[in-house]
């Protein structure tokens, strides 16, 4: 019986070093002094040696002497000697193993204890020459760095870009109110003026026919009574002229807003709008410490309001409107809400959503921002937020 278990050791033998060749990652055997009690082929040709060179040499003195840049590394600081001296596994992928010639090449390698019973006799350490891999990982983290280093000068381009583009935005709407507030000048001191004075004519012109004697079967005064109602009607078309030259000098620029400010303005076209469109108004105003915004910008938050307005009457269907405007020292807040149809949110955000857009780009150049709350069957908010001071 003893003689069958002692012909079974020398078969178990060779087949263990069958395996051990079997694999390419080197793999080694060490006491609890370091030395080598046994190596694979495959590890023994990765650090230039043959098998039988390296049995019973310090693996740490042989192959893992120094770090990556050749500063000594002692056994004390080794992870290997560490671990399995404590009975404890360890895996690295940042180190290197030392060649023969003198060269390194970066290593994983993972270290585990030989146990008898509760006694640690050494250590199994399998490794694998990592330089490919580390080589790869390098390029993938220079493509990454030149990538990101691509997306962030072409990102700086693009904000570049942007930033310019609403400058000429906000430049092109200062110029537009300009032109604007010139038109209506214009029109108010010339056509307006002319209008009237014509009206006048007009009305005098009426009188005197009035004043001429003449019997009513009188052809003379048949027809001065014909020219007296062509005047009248003159008047009335001159009446409606003014008024419509009147409506287009408000549109253009609101001469309420020079006169009286911005929040008589927006007081004034709220309830001008609500009559209009014949719909219930909830006004609540509170800006008594407030102080006056520039003109630049109290015309860009009149502009806003008004197509906060403008998309209830033209989408919502509403019976009623609520809007609540409250400004102190630091800021501004306006909302305009609807009881109308309402509008799912991608509705807001859609590239033909003009008004929108113009909304966002006036309040964006005033340091502030527009936000829209809205669910279908349930109307929609529109809410302005900015500071008291325009940047």
């Amino acid at each position: 019986m003893r003689a069958a278990t002692l012909d079974l050791q020398p078969l178990w033998q060779h087949q263990l070093g069958l395996l051990l060749e079997s694999t390419g990652e080197g793999i080694f055997g060490i006491d609890l002094d370091g030395h080598c009690m046994f190596i694979n082929r495959a590890g023994a040709r990765m650090i230039g040696f043959e098998p039988a060179q390296v049995l019973g040499s310090n693996m740490h003195e042989l192959t893992h002497h120094s770090h990556a840049d050749g500063s000594p590394y002692p056994d004390s600081d080794c992870p290997i000697f560490n671990a399995f001296r404590r009975g404890l596994p360890c895996r690295l992928d940042t180190e290197v193993f030392w060649r023969r010639d003198g060269g390194s090449f970066a290593v994983e390698y993972s270290s585990y204890p030989i146990l008898d019973g509760a006694q640690v006799r050494g250590a199994v350490i399998t490794f694998v020459d990592i330089t490919e891999r580390k080589r790869a990982a390098d390029a993938l983290r220079e493509a990454n760095a030149a990538l990101e280093s691509r997306v962030a000068e072409r990102t700086r381009e693009l904000s570049a870009a942007l930033a310019q583009q609403r400058e000429l935005s906000a430049y092109s709407e200062k110029v537009r109110e300009e032109e604007r507030t010139r038109i209506a000048r214009e029109v108010h001191d010339e056509l307006g003026s002319l209008l009237v004075a014509l009206k006048m004519d007009v009305n005098w012109l009426d009188k005197r026919l009035a004043e001429q004697p003449g019997r009513p079967a009188d052809a003379a005064q048949a027809m001065r009574e014909t020219m007296r109602c062509k005047c009248q009607n003159m008047s009335r078309l001159i009446e409606s002229a003014v008024d419509n030259v009147g409506r287009i000098i408000t549109d253009l620029r609101p001469s309420i807003l020079d006169h009286q400010g911005l929040w008589a303005a927006l007081e004034w076209q709220a309830h001008d709008f609500v009559q209009s469109a014949e719909l219930a108004l909830d006004w609540g105003m509170d800006v008594a410490p407030a102080p006056a915004l520039p003109e630049a910008a109290a015309m860009a938050v009149f502009r806003i309001f008004q197509e906060m307005l403008s998309n209830v009457g033209r989408h919502a269907q509403a019976g009623s409107i609520v809007v609540r405007i409250a400004a102190d020292g630091q800021g501004l807040r306006l909302t305009v809400r609807d009881d109308g149809r309402g509008a799912p949110p991608e509705a807001f955000d859609a590239p033909t959503a003009y008004g929108v857009m113009g909304m966002r780009e006036r309040a964006l150049h005033l340091g502030g921002s527009i936000s829209i709350a809205s669910e279908v069957g349930r109307g929609s908010t529109f809410t302005l937020d900015m500071p008291m001071v325009a940047p």
